[in-house]
């Protein structure tokens, strides 16, 4: 008998669609925001200044109205399949991660029938029915759950191929009244994991996954606007950014690190780390916590790629959108190596938090 041969989930192909409509922060000039029921009184330029400082936020993107997401998800998986060189038809799964499914421009109605993934697969022309295309709900890590999920799939045999989307359109969701408003931003990732034989652990070789829902599971909701006078039924978009940051700073560093101790590798070993681009402070503290975990007091310098300050928050979309970014040497300082050690992770509503490590 031969020697045993491990069957790892490896990433053969990444695409991605950044829309072309840049929002600065002077686009919000004219809005009038509100707290607790009430204008806030600070003066507008004040206000996107000091959002700017905190989040790192200083663009963002919109979609053009004749799109909807399952439409740019389409597009990005298209990129990932010519990326990896493969024909379509020889794609088992289709996982679309999302949270709002398609809203159309000034609805504000979410429309998930079919379900996104079975779009995609229509607008791809897959013919093959035993390419079953689903959709996973699970807040901003859902592309992040969606390849843990697409690495059971693989190992289990039962797929050779496995896609996994994340994909959302934020600014058809969100509360112009609202300042949190200019987080959110739209975009769609795809990435295309394969099952390979190898005597190396390669791909997907740890990850972890909680959720707090108890506690937890309110800091973000659907709710109405915050202008008292708004009455058209609207539900939109609402966090509470304050308890939030404390949340993920304190509980993101820990579920990381379970992942890496899985892996039984040391932290030194990461060389790249792809984390939601939700806040960009948020994401530093998260960094600095994690490595005094290991008693490490600063985190090496070009370990983690951000995004952030140009393509704002897009949920789902952010971490395969920043992998295909540095994939194709678009991040500068910033590439990948073979037999380089990374970790992926995210978190966002329900509370959900998770990690996988990536050996490339």
């Amino acid at each position: 008998m031969g020697e045993k041969r491990n069957l790892n989930s490896v990433i053969i192909g990444t695409g991605s669609y950044i829309p072309e409509n840049i929002i600065s922060g002077d686009a919000f000039l004219n809005s009038t925001f509100y707290d607790n029921g009430l204008p806030l009184e600070k003066d507008i330029h004040e206000i996107i200044s000091k959002f700017t400082e905190i989040t790192e936020i200083k663009e963002r993107r919109y979609i053009d109205d004749h799109l909807n997401n399952s439409d740019i998800a389409a597009i990005a998986a298209q990129r990932a399949i010519d990326h990896a060189q493969i024909d379509k038809e020889s794609i088992d799964h289709i996982i679309f991660c999302h949270n709002f499914g398609d809203v159309k421009p000034g609805t504000n109605r979410t429309d998930i029938l079919p379900s996104l993934a079975a779009k995609v697969k229509q607008t791809l022309n897959i013919e093959n029915p035993d390419c079953v295309a689903y959709d996973l709900i699970f807040g901003c890590p859902g592309w992040v759950q969606g390849a843990i999920q697409a690495n059971y799939l693989l190992q289990s045999g039962d797929a050779s191929r496995v896609m996994v989307i994340g994909a959302e359109t934020l600014s058809r969701i969100i509360d112009p009244h609202d300042r949190d408003t200019m987080i959110f931003s739209d975009g769609a990732a795809a990435v295309i994991f394969e099952a390979t034989a190898s005597e190396d652990h390669l791909g997907i070789i740890a990850h972890k996954t909680q959720t707090y829902a108890v506690n937890f599971g309110s800091l973000l909701t659907m709710g109405r606007s915050n202008n008292p006078e708004e009455t058209n039924g609207n539900a939109y978009l609402k966090m509470n950014g304050r308890k939030l940051y404390e949340f993920a700073v304190t509980n993101v560093p820990q579920v990381v690190k379970k992942a890496i101790d899985k892996a039984e590798i040391d932290i030194k070993d990461i060389k790249i780390v792809f984390i939601h681009q939700a806040n960009g402070k948020m994401d530093h503290a998260i960094m600095k916590r994690l490595f005094k975990l290991y008693q490490l007091e600063s985190v090496p310098e070009n370990l983690v790629p951000m995004s952030i300050c140009w393509l704002g928050n897009s949920s789902v979309a952010t971490v395969p959108t920043l992998l295909d970014l540095v994939w194709k040497g678009k991040v500068n300082g910033y590439q990948i190596n073979k037999g380089d050690y990374a970790v992926f992770a995210s978190v966002g509503a329900g509370m959900h938090i998770n990690a996988f490590i990536y050996r490339f």
